[in-house]
């Protein structure tokens, strides 16, 4: 159990805004949260969606519904941990509690970029956790989704910057957050939760174990951590900066280290997808990837490394195809950047973001070794 869950957990810095902190009283909070495939457009690629997080097309999020306002509003949005600030969009219902600062927002860097005003208005993210005057984005415009209300972002500090000025950032929801995400072949599943204020001790096993936040630029400016990856015995990837992000779904590696992974796995590129595939015959040679983070190693085991067989169409695959979920990033080693763990890894162990420790923890699950894929 993380070590700062108590009976008065206090979530919320006060920073430059005028924003009181906010406390749980009954900690551990958690929200459900649901996995949806968007295919509204069509066919999804992933690569694309991974490789640009400004796409034109939101492919695979997890959602969240958080309240808003007194009477509240309810609203679905996009759960990321790489965004600048929580917000909605021109959808908001305005209350007796909400807030117009006058400040202007814009946010061109962010998995949906959006452009407007900042408010301050109650967040309810559940029935035991409610902040009061919790700034938010209200935008006037946005660009890069659909089905959804905005974002919730839970992302580090340093990111929540207001472009009108500088020097003033907004505090994201919550300083503690355990993000327990599964397995699925459902086209869309309630098979997440977000814990405030700590960690839930039935999403993990074992030992959570601790890891800093690098100081390697950028990824400093994200969930960064230093990591090395061994493909079986075969170092691919030397010690480097890279980031955990909820809103990427593959693995992407730098490039060089991916043509070492496609070379060790025997894989191909499917010009269709845009993902690396192999035959079952390759599948059963596949060896472990495993993700060496401090002194503990985090390992995919082959079912771990594939795409969901079942959801194969959905991104415009074959049936009779395997796809790996390693990726190229598009750059270089070396750039500080060498790695994004997306969900598809997050969904094998359970992690728990601290922003008051600068650091992130990572635990086995019960679906660490599972076969669903």
């Amino acid at each position: 159990m993380f070590p700062a869950v108590s009976l008065l957990t206090t979530l919320l810095l006060a920073l430059s805004i005028a924003t009181s902190p906010v406390e749980i009283h009954d900690s551990p909070i958690t929200l459900s949260i649901t996995r949806r495939l968007n295919t509204s457009g069509g066919t999804i690629n992933l690569l694309q969606h991974d490789q640009s997080r400004a796409a034109t097309l939101k492919s695979v999020d997890y959602i969240a519904s958080v309240s808003i306002g007194n009477p509240a509003t309810t609203y679905n949005l996009i759960v990321d941990n790489g965004c600048l600030v929580t917000w909605v969009d021109d959808t908001y219902v305005k209350t007796s509690t909400s807030i117009d600062t006058g400040k202007a927002i814009s946010v061109y860097s962010s998995s949906v970029p959006f452009s407007g005003t900042e408010y301050t208005d109650t967040v309810s993210l559940s029935d035991g956790l409610t902040i009061i005057q919790q700034p938010i984005g209200v935008a006037s415009t946005s660009t890069g989704f659909t089905g959804v209300d905005g974002v919730l972002c839970i992302g580090p500090l340093d990111l929540t910057e207001i472009q009108a000025d500088p020097s003033m950032t907004i505090p994201t929801v919550t300083n503690f957050v355990g993000i327990s995400f599964e397995p699925t072949t459902l086209e869309s599943d309630t098979n997440g939760e977000l814990t405030f204020g700590g960690t839930d001790a039935t999403k993990y096993t074992g030992t959570i174990a601790y890891t800093p936040l690098t100081t390697t630029y950028p990824s400093s400016y994200y969930w960064g951590i230093n990591q090395s990856i061994t493909y079986g015995t075969t170092t691919i990837l030397s010690e480097m900066a890279g980031i955990v992000d909820t809103d990427n779904i593959l693995i992407l590696i730098a490039t060089n280290t991916f043509s070492l992974c496609q070379s060790a796995t025997g894989s191909v590129l499917d010009n269709t997808t845009g993902l690396l595939r192999i035959t079952s015959t390759q599948y059963s040679a596949l060896e472990n990837l495993n993700f060496n983070v401090g002194s503990n190693t985090y390992t995919l085991t082959p079912n771990g490394q594939i795409w969901p067989h079942a959801l194969n169409t959905y991104i415009g695959g074959s049936i009779s195809y395997i796809y790996l979920i390693v990726n190229s990033i598009g750059t270089p080693s070396g750039e500080g950047l060498d790695f994004i763990n997306g969900y598809t890894f997050l969904e094998r162990f359970y992690t728990m973001l601290d922003t008051t420790n600068s650091q992130i923890s990572f635990a086995t699950t019960a679906y660490t070794n599972a076969t669903t894929n």
